[in-house]
């Protein structure tokens, strides 16, 4: 990282693995300290190790539990004394296709994490990122941007699309700024079986530093990111 950058303090959830995990490492390379938070103690911990205690920090925390999230706001404050930048990279799919023959708690758990725990992390988090005038990215999709046939997933991406656009707005008034990263097919743990042939989660982390990049005067409002092949 160029010495004239500020280090920041960047909050990631969906941490412990996939996009989420690349990020930390990234951010840490690039000179930054993060904080973590995922459901999977065990991983999360794992990752601490792995980056060093100095600059890596966690919290065992469900984004669809509002309570958790907050408490988990609190104790990163606390530890690191300040917030610059929150992450919010958690989420995950529906196993059943369609509308008529999909899964309800299915569906509820998926909008538990990508619709609710999105809401969740940008309130807990606004507090601390308007003292820091800080920096709000969250992990959308192409899957928000397109028509996919009875996709519920794709419905709670276009939610987190346009969550970002009006978030952007609304920290504008105070010198925050929002970045939705909406990235193509990312081979990560989200899938049965590997998608070599598709973005790796590396790709998406560069996303987000480029988004952290711009100058005081700029806002990056989102960087989509699609496969070559």
């Amino acid at each position: 990282m160029s010495k004239t950058k500020q280090s920041k303090v960047v909050v990631i959830t969906g941490a412990s693995s996939g996009i989420g995990k690349a990020t930390a490492k990234s951010l840490v390379q690039e000179g930054h300290r993060v904080a973590l938070v995922a459901r999977s103690e065990d991983k999360l911990n794992s990752l601490v190790e792995e980056l060093g205690s100095e600059n890596a920090f966690s919290v065992k925390a469900d984004v669809s539990d509002f309570d958790d999230v907050e408490n988990a706001f609190a104790k990163i404050n606390a530890h690191f004394d300040k917030i610059d930048v929150v992450f919010a990279n958690a989420g995950t799919g529906a196993s059943s296709p369609g509308i008529e023959k999909g899964d309800v708690s299915d569906w509820s758990t998926m909008l538990g994490a990508n619709v609710n725990g999105l809401l969740y992390t940008a309130k807990a988090g606004l507090p601390f990122l308007r003292e820091s005038k800080g920096h709000f990215i969250l992990t959308g999709s192409v899957a928000g941007r397109i028509a996919l046939k009875g996709s519920v997933y794709g419905a709670s991406k276009w939610f987190a699309y346009g969550f970002g656009q009006n978030l952007a707005e609304e920290m504008r008034e105070w010198g925050g700024k929002c970045t939705t990263i909406c990235p193509g097919m990312v081979n990560t743990p989200f899938f049965d079986e590997p998608k070599e042939d598709k973005l790796a989660p590396e790709d998406i982390a560069d996303a987000v530093n480029y988004a952290l990049s711009s100058s005081d005067k700029a806002c990056v409002r989102e960087v989509y990111v699609m496969p070559t092949s």
